[in-house]
């Protein structure tokens, strides 16, 4: 009884946060200011901290597998919060693939930058000389005529135009997350059921969230790759702009699988009105 008292609390309090217009309206934006002051923390943090060893077992883990993590997450919710609803699973399907739109998303653009990275970059060998020569530091030799597989497997280095996929990974899954759970406030306040599976998800989730950015931090904080991550990030917003922000918005279709939330917000009362009221009391202008 007390523990299930505490969940209602904390994912209360969770949905309250995520559904609040102001917070929806901004986040983007405070993730923008933490992609672009954060390296500036790496001044100040001690590069002996075991987060600075990329071997730690929450990039090993969780960032590796960063999108598995949110699809199982996200999807989970987003599914069970669909289906007890409405008990369609056409609906509950709908709602689903915009995750695979996303996921698309990312797999192209990943592609895309391995293939820019490739086009534009070289091989170097790295050679190691007299300290007195070039301080310390070894000296890089072109090679031409490798290709970054074969570099790479040689041992050698390869230097190309380069995005962050790792930021650009984390700032699309964050905005996901925060715009997938925000419907989870407004059901609550029509009057929605939730039963203790459905809140452990949404604080699984709201966890998850915490997660990625506390790994964005990490990130930009000991490992700063400028402009690169600045890059990623942008391309990140530009993503879920383009997703969420744009194509999401034109309402369910063949071609549109609709924003979150629609078709699931209704009273008893104000039906489909309510819903849409609801919804665009609550999403962005």
């Amino acid at each position: 009884m007390f523990l299930n008292t505490v969940l209602v609390v904390l994912t209360d309090l969770a949905a309250r946060l995520l559904g609040n217009t102001v917070f929806r309206q901004h986040f983007h934006l405070l993730l923008s200011a933490v992609v672009m002051f954060s390296p500036a923390l790496s001044f100040w943090v001690s590069q002996h901290s075991i987060f600075a060893k990329r071997s730690h077992f929450l990039y090993r883990i969780f960032l590796r597998s960063g999108w598995g993590w949110t699809c199982v997450f996200v999807g989970s919710f987003v599914f069970l919060l669909s289906f007890s609803i409405r008990r369609s699973l056409a609906l509950s399907i709908r709602h689903l693939s915009r995750l695979g739109v996303a996921g698309a998303l990312w797999f192209i653009f990943c592609k895309l930058l391995d293939q820019l990275e490739n086009a534009t970059g070289s091989c170097y060998e790295s050679l190691i000389t007299d300290a007195g020569d070039t301080n310390g530091q070894p000296l890089l030799v072109l090679r031409e005529g490798e290709s970054k597989s074969e570099c790479l497997k040689a041992g050698m280095l390869w230097r190309g135009y380069e995005v962050s996929e790792d930021v650009f990974l984390l700032c699309l899954c964050c905005l996901l997350l925060a715009e997938e759970m925000a419907v989870f406030g407004p059901y609550l306040s029509l009057g929605g059921i939730s039963d203790a599976p459905l809140r452990i998800l949404f604080l699984f989730c709201v966890l998850l969230l915490g997660l990625w950015i506390f790994l964005l931090f990490c990130l930009l904080a000991y490992f700063p790759q400028f402009p690169t991550q600045l890059l990623g990030g942008a391309l990140g917003c530009l993503s879920w702009r383009g997703l969420y922000q744009g194509w999401y918005r034109l309402g369910p279709s063949w071609y549109c699988p609709g924003r979150p939330g629609v078709g699931l917000l209704k009273t008893k009362t104000g039906g489909a009105e309510a819903e849409d009221a609801q919804l665009n009391h609550d999403h962005y202008n």
